[in-house]
């Protein structure tokens, strides 16, 4: 990418950060980005492409660190650690993660028939189909993390936190129980 480009795109994404934080992702547009950062909309659209994709683009720098603390962070989350305590923490590190950034991952959440194929699913989905079989767990490893991976879902958290008055710490609670029913640790 050019230097240009590489600025006009970090200026963009600090113009959306600014006003998701100021005014909620619901009142993110592409208009109010480009009047934000002093661009025309049509450079918004080229950059981004929609506001979608807007959206992915300001959650990928945390999608990254995030990613990288499972696949090579320290334990218990990274490797070093057992694999059922690393899909103990896991879970944890997921449910905070959405949490965090539940407003922005509802916005983006593509419709129902898209929302299994999220590249950041597979992740979890391929990390958890990893540690279930390093912890020597009986079954369909492969349909087992789907099912674990579908209790870290932020639709879900919303749901269970903001609908059904549920405390982080209870879901992290019942993550904890679920792994250890599913490894019988």
């Amino acid at each position: 990418m050019r230097a240009d480009a590489a600025r006009n795109r970090t200026r963009l994404l600090e113009a959306a950060a600014r006003l998701v934080a100021e005014r909620g992702a619901e009142c993110l547009t592409m208009e109010a980005v480009a009047a934000a950062a002093s661009v025309g909309k049509g450079t918004v659209f080229r950059r981004f492409g929609d506001r979608t994709g807007l959206i992915m683009a300001l959650l990928d720098r945390s999608e990254r660190l995030y990613q990288e603390s499972f696949l090579s962070g320290p334990p218990p989350l990274g490797p070093g650690a057992p694999p059922v305590r690393r899909l103990e923490a896991f879970g944890v590190a997921t449910l905070r993660h959405l949490a965090a950034h539940r407003e922005l991952l509802l916005t983006a959440e593509p419709e129902a028939c898209r929302r299994l194929d999220f590249a950041p699913r597979h992740a979890r989905i391929a990390h958890v189909t990893a540690l279930l079989r390093e912890a020597g767990v009986d079954g369909d490893t492969e349909l087992l993390a789907e099912a674990l991976v579908s209790y870290l879902d932020v639709a879900l958290l919303h749901h269970l936190t903001e609908r059904r008055g549920m405390s982080l710490d209870r879901l992290e609670a019942g993550w904890h129980d679920l792994v250890a029913r599913v490894t019988r640790d």
